[in-house]
């Protein structure tokens, strides 16, 4: 681990999310605080089910919190309006899942480009970046005109990755993103994100049960009783 690498780029302030199921209310995050970095890689830890990816949820404004503050590079998240959050969400943030959710009709060009066209961005364009991003960062050189389904898994999660990384954005974060992946997938997987942060400079927030991976990050915080908190491992 290292120390952090830059300036405040995201920050989560007392976040609260509750569901309710049946007659009962789960409390899933009680205040939670985290800060990331400009150029940190932090992993987010903890047991099955204690609200990581509830967290990271809230953290990218897929979805919004009971209450407390996501800031964004300064900027209050969810006090903007519903379509002022997705157009800054697609334009500050990556996403990469474990299952992939490209879409099984397009090509992995046309996923890529998806980003770039919700941007408003000319399809030529966004076509040739979306291959530049395959091609020269992610490393993908065969396969860009393929349907997920003729791809192998770890082609499929670098797809996913070039989707992250298509619009530039300052965090990508990532939920068990080798989940799903075999053992060396998976390692070139966590070697790829190294070398993209070393060259880009972006942050990277990764839910992981993978300690190893884990233990690589510049931080690591654990969730537990729905707050987070710096830990060694």
């Amino acid at each position: 681990m290292s120390e952090p690498h830059g300036d405040i780029v995201l920050e989560g302030r007392e976040i609260t999310k509750s569901y309710v199921s049946g007659s009962e209310t789960l409390h899933v995050l009680k205040g939670a605080n985290i800060t990331i970095h400009k150029g940190e890689i932090v992993a987010i830890i903890g047991p099955s089910g204690i609200g990581k990816s509830t967290l990271l949820h809230m953290l990218g404004a897929l979805d919004r919190p009971d209450s407390g503050q996501v800031i964004v590079d300064g900027v209050d998240v969810f006090s903007l309006k519903d379509d002022e959050i997705a157009g800054f969400r697609n334009r500050m943030f990556g996403f990469v899942f474990q299952f992939h959710h490209l879409l099984p009709e397009l090509t992995a060009t046309e996923n890529v480009m998806m980003p770039c066209v919700i941007a408003g961005m000319e399809v030529p364009e966004a076509e040739a970046r979306a291959r530049q991003v395959l091609t020269d960062e992610v490393g993908l050189k065969t396969g860009l005109t393929h349907r997920p389904r003729e791809l192998s898994g770890g082609e499929q999660q670098r797809v996913a990755v070039a989707r992250a990384l298509v619009m530039n954005p300052s965090v990508v974060l990532a939920d068990e993103p080798s989940g799903n992946l075999d053992p060396e997938s998976s390692e070139l997987l966590h070697q790829l994100i190294w070398r993209l942060r070393d060259r880009h400079g972006q942050s990277y927030v990764v839910v992981t049960h993978n300690i190893e991976l884990a233990r690589k990050a510049d931080r690591v915080l654990k969730l537990f009783d729905g707050v987070a908190q710096d830990v060694k491992i």
